[in-house]
């Protein structure tokens, strides 16, 4: 490519500017790196997610798409021009509406709702859908977007949202704490902050799913290209090459060695100027491939002669998780009534709009990297074995995190950068492409599962086999956990008194399979509950009825035989969603009986999920502080991904103390300065964390109360530097500056943890893997095109068991947002190698896609939980595709068994159907 430039006069939110580039640099770098106007994201360089539009002359345009030529002379909007100092009135509705969550996608939707706004103030929901169709977003479902712009008109534009006053923040849905930043276009993801002279790196990866290779002259093939700084292989590393999230499964290279096990893995690193990377061709980089056998499927891989992926892994097994109750074969050879079945699931990619992101430099001796993550404790430890590094040597600095869903539990790119850093003493920066993100890092795992379950003639569930095999790839990642977490799971919400599950993760040289909102559990869900319907059908029982009678109350026992005391909320769910349940199936009923070519089903599923870890230590530490100025500082290490946590451990943390929110100032996640609150996994920041900071919150109230010599019933109140306590007519006032500050300039502080109570499974899977579980139903109404296999969604319901809702507002977009998800894994997602490794071949939902969702909390406390709360993020996915699976069966007659169903699957089917008939 020409590195010819041209000074391109344009004018950039009301302001003439003039840039020196390359004609054909794309606009989307020119706002970025020439203008530092961040707020333009970059989620594909294609087109295809729609991160980086803004607006040239008026109208919506992909800014990755459009040369900087093309703009010369034009006027382009970005999102930091939408407003003068304070919100616009479509920003303000974004926030009163939740429509923000992780934010990485919001700048595009609000620059192209703006421009439609200009023209149709008040639109109507398909004018809105038309409108920002062209823009992915993966987090919030799309719902609150949409009432958030067709309300827009009647949100008055204020920076002034009021938050709840002291002791009501729980309960209350008071706007996001981050907020304002997502809507404005000033917070700082993974990519956002490069340092302007940091070395732009690349990284080699294998196009082969196994292959041998060896490097040529590195050493000249660099000094013959201007700007390189050095290449760097699996040779540099100063550390133990094997990172993995599990240390006794730990097997994954940062960079390989010699061999490669899958299509995208890391072979060599290259780093040099930032100009001089943008045109440098990687197409004859010295490497000699030799391209080796493979194997994707897992049957192929246990087949008898298949060669190892690792050495000391017999018949290429991961790991496998069992548990067994009773004694199901005869259970099952005594039953009234058997269903059985199979169902085959696949690759989901996590298509998260943010790619991977960051950068790294040296601060004297320590390491810093500074990028996306879910897990910045884990990411430290990581880096510092690779990179031969003691774990106080490096500090991880999360930025705002674009979305991650579990994939960004795994390092990426931290230990490469860190790498370059520590080899040439310079800050070295590295965004993933769209291709290398999908290409390299981790899917949900695909599934061949099959079961059986019994029931009496009474109705009731006697006994239940299940078995699945869990493609986990060529590196262990999660694929531990996915195998243990599905068998405890396997059976659903319900009473099952005799019980064998049996879940295996299986080496194949396909991508890794790692974490993706559940751990395996809505795979088995889409067994189990597919199941549930045949069985109700034998039974000539209701499907909701059947559900119901069967579903798991205060003082049952689960498969591992952990007897639940309180807290089980699944009937209540059950029982909420009847009244749709009887609506919905007498709509489906009538228009069934007058239409011929298309038909109406619904579907019903259930779910419940153990919240943390496994029979596994699971703790998280606050630390919440008040400082001589009488601000309150709460140490927040719960890394926020959009799911809420820096507003709802806040709120908690709040109402504990006695304080109102507007006091508190967050401290985020950064293991040099905030306690290690742990992953942001598995559904356990709000439990986990939230019972943290309770806990932080009281210690800190009781320290202040026995300060000043009052009992629990006194009130607090910070005027300035001062808190007043009042307990009746008694007042006090303590003057916070006249008390000694410790080493982190508190006057007084808590610091407190919480390890959720879990007991080890045994040889039979029997114990207490989880202290809290929630639970969920949804049904799912839709319309099946007989003549073409397509699916239209109507209608969703949802009721979520969440303990208590602290903030209602999020728990409805952490619903809608694992709907939309649950629609994809369900209708379209399907991953495959080397085919659909971009957005535009790889489908997920879009904002036409997502259908009404009718949210119903539930709220039955949990006396483990915060103020009674119990986790959600993972929950709300699991029961939409059977749901969905179920309701397409109801409307055809025929349950695909390969999922995603598209229209291809279901129209087979029909057709097996009408051939055997």
């Amino acid at each position: 490519m020409s590195m010819d430039r041209a000074d391109i006069a344009l004018t950039v939110n009301g302001a003439a500017v003039s840039v020196n580039v390359p004609p054909l640099r794309r606009l989307s770098s020119v706002l970025r790196d020439e203008l530092r106007l961040t707020g333009t994201k970059v989620g594909c360089d294609a087109g295809d997610c729609g991160a980086c539009t803004v607006l040239v002359d008026g109208a919506p345009v992909c800014a990755c798409l459009m040369p900087a030529a093309s703009a010369a002379g034009t006027a382009v909007t970005t999102v930091e021009g939408l407003a003068n100092g304070r919100l616009s009135a479509l920003q303000a509705s974004f926030l009163a509406h939740g429509a923000a969550q992780c934010g990485i996608c919001t700048p595009a939707l609000l620059v192209a709702a703006t421009a439609l706004l200009d023209t149709k103030p008040r639109p109507t929901e398909t004018e809105v859908q038309d409108a920002l169709g062209g823009i992915l977003c993966r987090c919030t479902g799309y719902r609150k977007i949409i009432a958030a712009v067709m309300e827009a008109s009647h949100q008055a534009a204020s920076l002034d949202f009021r938050l709840p006053r002291s002791g009501h923040a729980i309960g209350a849905s008071p706007v996001r704490l981050d907020g304002v930043p997502k809507v404005t276009g000033a917070e700082k993801f993974g990519g956002d902050s490069f340092p302007a002279d940091a070395l732009a790196v690349l990284v080699i990866r294998s196009p082969h799913y196994h292959a041998g290779f060896a490097f040529g002259d590195i050493d000249g093939w660099a000094s013959s290209r201007p700007g390189i700084a050095g290449v760097f292989t699996a040779a540099d590393i100063p550390g133990k090459n094997c990172f993995g999230v599990i240390g006794p499964f730990a097997d994954q290279p940062a960079l390989a060695e010699g061999v490669a096990r899958l299509r995208g893995e890391a072979v060599a690193l290259v780093a040099g100027e930032r100009e001089a990377m943008l045109d440098l061709d990687l197409s004859d980089f010295p490497v000699r491939w030799t391209e080796l056998p493979h194997v994707l499927q897992p049957c192929d891989a246990q087949a008898a002669g298949a060669a190892l992926i690792h050495e000391s892994r017999p018949a290429n097994l991961l790991t496998k998780g069992f548990v067994e109750r009773g004694d199901p074969e005869l259970a099952l050879a005594s039953a009234a009534f058997t269903a059985s079945g199979t169902i085959d699931t696949s690759y989901v990619e996590h298509a998260y709009i943010e790619p991977e992101a960051g950068y790294a430099y040296l601060d004297g001796d320590t390491l810093v990297v500074v990028g996306c993550t879910q897990a910045p404790y884990m990411d430290r430890d990581q880096t510092a074995k690779v990179l031969g590094l003691a774990v106080d040597k490096v500090r991880i600095v999360p930025t705002a995190t674009g979305g991650g869903f579990g994939s960004k539990l795994d390092v990426s790119l931290q230990p490469l950068i860190g790498l370059v850093a520590l080899k040439t003493g310079r800050a070295a920066a590295l965004a993933y492409t769209r291709n290398e993100s999908m290409m390299s890092t981790t899917k949900r795992h695909p599934a061949r599962m099959k079961a059986t379950i019994g029931a009496d003639a009474d109705g009731y569930v006697t006994g239940m086999v299940f078995e699945g095999d869990f493609n986990t790839g060529a590196y262990a990642s999660w694929g531990p956990t996915v195998a243990n977490r599905v068998p405890v799971h396997a059976s659903g919400p319900y009473a099952t008194p005799n019980y064998r599950a049996e879940g295996r993760a299986i080496h194949t040289h396909g991508p890794i399979a790692g974490a993706f909102r559940g751990f395996g559990v809505p795979q088995a869900t889409i067994m189990q509950e597919t199941l549930y319907d045949e069985l109700a059908g034998k039974l000539g029982m209701d499907r909701l009825d059947f559900r119901l009678k069967n579903c798991l109350r205060n003082g049952s026992e689960t498969v591992t035989g952990q007897l639940l005391e309180s807290g089980v909320g699944i009937a209540e769910c059950l029982q909420a969603l009847r009244p749709h349940w009887t609506r919905a199936t007498a709509d489906a009923d009538a228009f069934n009986s007058a239409g011929i070519d298309r038909k109406r089903g619904v579907g019903i599923a259930s779910c419940w999920y153990g919240c943390g870890n496994t029979s596994l230590p699971n703790p998280s530490t606050i630390r919440v502080g008040i400082a001589a100025d009488g601000a309150v500082i709460l140490h927040q290490g719960a890394v926020d991904i959009g799911q809420g946590s820096n507003t709802v451990i806040t709120q908690i943390c709040a109402d504990a103390l006695g304080l109102p929110l507007e006091k508190f100032q967050l401290k985020s996640a950064d293991t040099a300065i905030s306690p290690d609150a742990g992953k942001t996994s598995a559904s356990r920041q709000t439990f986990v964390t939230g019972k943290a900071a309770e806990k932080a919150g009281r210690a800190l109230r009781q320290t202040i109360l026995r300060f000043a010599n009052v009992s629990d019933k006194a009130s607090l109140q910070l005027d300035g530097p001062a808190i007043v306590i009042r307990e009746g007519e008694a007042t006090r006032r303590i003057d916070l500056a006249s008390l000694e500050m410790d080493a982190d300039d508190f006057v007084f502080r808590a610091e407190e943890t919480y390890d959720p109570p879990t007991l080890p499974l045994d040889a039979k899977g029997q114990g207490k893997p989880y202290a809290v579980y929630g639970y969920g139903a949804q049904i799912a109404e839709l319309e099946v095109d007989l003549k073409l296999g397509t699916v239209k969604l109507i209608r969703i319901i949802a009721a979520h068991d969440v303990g208590k809702a602290i903030n209602p507002l999020l728990v409805e977009g952490q619903i809608e947002g694992g709907i939309a998800q649950g629609i994809g894994m369900a209708l379209m997602e399907e991953y495959i190698p080397g085919r659909t490794e971009n957005l535009h071949d790889y489908l997920i939902p879009t904002i036409g896609d997502v259908p009404p969702i009718e949210t119903i909390l539930i709220e039955v406390p949990d006396p483990e939980g915060p103020f009674g709360a119990k986790g959600l993020g993972e929950h709300v996915l699991i029961p939409t595709a059977p749901a969905i699976l179920n309701a397409i069966r109801h409307a055809t007659g025929v349950l695909v068994t390969k999922v995603p169903a598209t229209p291809s699957r279901i129209l087979a089917a029909i057709r097996e159907k009408e051939a055997r008939t």
